[in-house]
C-alpha cells in the first residue's frame, strides 16, 4: 500500500500544475459548500432568535379562543387580570420573565402618508423589552405613565417621513368593533435590523393600549422568556389544566421551521450539483493521466502488476487529490465563513411576511456541517476516480505497450 502511494505521488508530481488545479477545484467546491451551509444555518438561527426575542418569546400563554392571525380584542379571546397571571408564571423556576402584551391593529397617519401597523402594548420596565431598548437610534424609550407617546421602527419612520418628537395620528381597533383615534408624539425610534418587523410595529405602554382599545385589565398574551428554551415543554406541562392555551416557540415559529426543512432539501440538491461539477474535473484529470501513461500501464501489466493493483494506484491518486483539495477547501472555506460571520451579507428588506428576517445574513458554520461536507467531498472524489481506474485496469498489456493503438 505504501508503494502504491509513493507511485501515486510520483505520477501526480509529473504535472504539478494540473494536480494543483485539480486539488483547487475540490477545494473551491468544498469552500463554496461550507459558505452556503453556513449562510443557511446562520439565517435560520437568526430568524429563530429574532422571532423569540421580538415576537414569540419562548412561550406564550393565551386565551383558548385567541387567534393570532386575527388579533381579536373580544374579551373572551383575551387574558383577564394579566398582571396576576404573569406573576404566577414568573414564579416557575425555569422562567426568566413573564410580561403581558396587548396586540391591536391600527393605522398611523402623518400628513399625506398612512400605513397599517400593529400596535403592541408593553410594560416598558420589563426586561423582555431589552431588544427594543437596546435598538433605540433616536429619542427615548417610553415610560409606563406615558399617555401620549409611542415608539416606531426606523423603516416605518422613513416611510411616513417622521422623526423623534413629531406628532402622528393613530387609529386603533377597539374591543367593541369600533375605532379609536388620538394624536401621539413619537418619543423614540428603534431599529432591530428586522425590516419586516420594524416597518409595521409600534409600541405604547400597556395601560395606554388597554385604554385606547377599550380592553382595560386584559391582554392578548403573556410573553414568557425561559432560562433555557429547551425547558419549554416542562413549563407547558406545569401549566397544563389551566384555562389558557400554551404555545411554545417551535409551535409559534412553524413557518421558519418548515422553511428550514425545505431549505435543507434544496441545499442537498445544490451540494450534489457543486460536487458533481468538481467530480468532472477529477475524472478529466485522471483520464488524461491514463492516456498519457498508456505505455507505462502496459509495462506494469507485463511485469506482473495485477489489474486490482493498477486500479488501486489510480484510487490512491484520487485519495491524494481529495485530501489535498479538502485541506485547501477547509482553509478557504473557514476564511470566507469567518468574514461572513463577522461582517455578514446585507440583503435589505426582502418583504417576506410571517418571518423575522434580518437585513443582514450572518454565517454560522456548525462542526457537523463541516465534517459532513468534507466527507461528501472525499467520497465524491473517490467515486469520480472509479471510471479512470477501471479504464486503466482493463487495458490489454500488448495494446497498451503499443500506446493504445
Amino acid at each position: 500500500m505504501t508503494q502504491l502511494f509513493k507511485m501515486a505521488f510520483r505520477d501526480l508530481g509529473r504535472n504539478r500544475r494540473r494536480t494543483f488545479f485539480s486539488m483547487l477545484a475540490v477545494g473551491m467546491g468544498l469552500a463554496l459548500l461550507l459558505l452556503m451551509a453556513s449562510f443557511i444555518t446562520g439565517e435560520i438561527q437568526g430568524a429563530f432568535d429574532r422571532s423569540i426575542k421580538l415576537q414569540s418569546g419562548d412561550i406564550q400563554v393565551r386565551a383558548r379562543t385567541y387567534n393570532e392571525s386575527k388579533a381579536s380584542l373580544a374579551y373572551q379571546d383575551l387574558v383577564e387580570n394579566p398582571d396576576q397571571v404573569a406573576a404566577q408564571i414568573a414564579s416557575l423556576a425555569p422562567v426568566t420573565v413573564a410580561t403581558p402584551r396587548l396586540y391591536a391593529s391600527g393605522i398611523i397617519v402623518s400628513g399625506d402618508n398612512s400605513t397599517g401597523v400593529q400596535v403592541v402594548g408593553i410594560e416598558p420596565a420589563s426586561p423582555a423589552n431589552a431588544p427594543f431598548r437596546d435598538a433605540m437610534v433616536s429619542g427615548q424609550f417610553i415610560t409606563a405613565d406615558d399617555r401620549a407617546g409611542i415608539l416606531i421602527g426606523q423603516s416605518l419612520a422613513n416611510k411616513i417621513g417622521v422623526k423623534s418628537g413629531d406628532t402622528v395620528n393613530l387609529m386603533v381597533n377597539t374591543s367593541n368593533g369600533g375605532i379609536s383615534q388620538q394624536n401621539f408624539t413619537v418619543r423614540g425610534i428603534y431599529n432591530t435590523h428586522t425590516p419586516g418587523y420594524d416597518d409595521t410595529t409600534i409600541f405604547m405602554p400597556l395601560a395606554k393600549a388597554q385604554a385606547i382599545s377599550d380592553t382595560q385589565n386584559y391582554a392578548s398574551t403573556i410573553f414568557v422568556l425561559l432560562k433555557n428554551k429547551d425547558q419549554a415543554n416542562a413549563v407547558v406541562n406545569a401549566l397544563q389544566g389551566s384555562q389558557y392555551q400554551v404555545q411554545t416557540w417551535i409551535q409559534m415559529n412553524d413557518l421558519i421551521y418548515q422553511t428550514e426543512q425545505l431549505s435543507n432539501a434544496y441545499m442537498w440538491l445544490l451540494y450534489l450539483i457543486v460536487l458533481g461539477i468538481t467530480a468532472t474535473v477529477i475524472i478529466n484529470t485522471l483520464i488524461m493521466s491514463v492516456f498519457e501513461r498508456t505505455r507505462e500501464i502496459g509495462i506494469l501489466s507485463a511485469i506482473g502488476m495485477k489489474s486490482s493493483q493498477i486500479m488501486s494506484m489510480f484510487l490512491a491518486e484520487s485519495t491524494i487529490l481529495a485530501v489535498g483539495g479538502i485541506v485547501m477547501g477547509l482553509i478557504l472555506g473557514l476564511l470566507m465563513v469567518s468574514y461572513a460571520t463577522t461582517y455578514g451579507f446585507y440583503i435589505g428588506n426582502f418583504g417576506v411576511t410571517g418571518m423575522t428576517l434580518g437585513d443582514t445574513i450572518h454565517a454560522s458554520l456548525t462542526l457537523n456541517d463541516a465534517i459532513t461536507l468534507s466527507v461528501m467531498a472525499f467520497i465524491i472524489t473517490l467515486l469520480a476516480a472509479l471510471y479512470p481506474a477501471i479504464l486503466a485496469a482493463h487495458m490489454e498489456p500488448v495494446q497498451a505497450l503499443h500506446g493504445g493503438k
